[in-house]
C-alpha cells in the first residue's frame, strides 16, 4: 500500500501521521508497527516538518553506482563499502545547511534513503524487504577538500558528519519499487543529478541483507544507497533541492 509517513512539530509538540495533498492524518502509536489514526487532520501548513525517522544510525554508501564508478575508473566492489554519519549531521526539511568552521569545497550528493521498519540482523537476501518500511530523500553532503587531505587516512567521517550535513525527508513512502525509482538533484533550479536507482551495484534487498550480517538494524535506521554522477559544489546562498517522485522534494539551503 502506497502511503507517505512524516513527522511533524506542531504547537509545541511532536507527532507523526500521514500525508494526502496538504492533508495530515494524525496518527498515535508506533509508525511502523501499530499506527493508528486519531480522526485528527492538520493541515500541512500548519506545522513545521521534522526528519520523518528517528534513526539510531544513518548508514552512507560508496561507490554504489556504476555509471559514477566507470566515470572514476573505480573497481567493482565485491561488497556494500560504507560508513556511519553522526547524529549532530542529521537536518529537518528546510532547515540551513551551515558553512562548518572548517571552509572549502562543499559538495551536494542527491541520494534514495532506505528505512528499516522491522529488526533486521543477519536476515536473508529474500526476505531482507520484509524488514524495508520505505523510502525518502537524501541529501549526504560532503565537505571535499577535508576527505583527503591527509594522504594517510581518508577522513570519511569527518568530511561527512559536520553539523547538518545529513539532511533527510520530507516523508517515508511506502509501496514503492525501488528499482523505478529516479533521483535528481537541483541546484538553484538548474538540475544537476538525474540518476536511476536500477543502476546500483547492490540493489535495496541485498544491501539490507549484507548491512545486516554486519550489524543490526533498527525500526527508523536509514541506508543512504550512494549518489551518481552530476556531485557539484555549493556556494552560501545556494538553494539544494532533491526529488524522487512518489517521495517528494526535500529542500534546503546553504548558508
Amino acid at each position: 500500500m502506497q502511503q507517505r509517513w512524516l513527522r511533524y512539530a506542531c504547537a509545541g509538540q511532536t507527532g507523526f501521521g500521514t500525508l494526502t495533498d496538504d492533508a495530515i492524518s494524525v496518527h498515535e502509536g508506533d509508525m511502523y508497527v501499530d499506527a493508528r489514526p486519531t480522526g485528527h487532520v492538520l493541515s500541512l501548513s500548519e506545522v513545521r516538518l521534522l526528519m520523518p525517522t528517528q534513526p539510531s544510525k544513518v548508514i552512507a554508501l560508496w561507490n554504489n553506482f556504476k555509471a559514477l564508478g566507470d566515470k572514476l575508473q573505480l573497481s567493482v566492489p565485491v561488497e556494500p563499502l560504507y560508513l556511519l554519519k553522526s547524529p549532530n549531521s542529521w537536518l529537518n526539511p528546510g532547515e540551513v545547511i551551515r558553512m562548518p568552521s572548517q571552509e572549502g569545497k562543499i559538495v551536494f550528493e542527491g541520494e534514495l534513503g532506505i528505512v528499516i521498519g522491522k529488526i533486521a540482523s543477519n536476515v536473508a537476501e529474500e526476505q531482507a524487504l520484509n524488514h524495508v518500511f520505505g523510502y525518502t530523500c537524501a541529501n549526504d553532503v560532503t565537505h571535499a577538500d577535508i576527505l583527503n587531505r591527509d594522504a594517510s587516512f581518508a577522513q570519511w567521517v569527518r568530511a561527512k558528519g559536520f553539523d547538518t550535513f545529513c539532511p533527510l525527508g520530507p516523508v517515508v513512502a511506502t509501496g514503492l519499487d525501488p528499482a523505478r525509482l529516479v533521483v535528481k538533484s537541483t541546484l538553484n533550479g538548474s538540475v544537476r543529478q538525474e540518476f536511476p536507482i536500477s543502476d546500483m551495484r547492490f540493489s535495496v534487498a541485498q544491501l539490507v541483507q549484507k548491512i545486516s550480517a554486519d550489524m543490526t538494524l533498527y525500526p527508523g535506521d536509514v541506508i543512504l544507497c550512494g549518489t551518481s554522477l552530476g556531485v557539484g559544489s555549493m556556494k552560501p546562498g545556494s538553494h539544494i533541492e532533491v526529488e524522487i517522485a512518489g517521495v517528494g522534494t526535500l529542500a534546503n539551503r546553504f548558508e
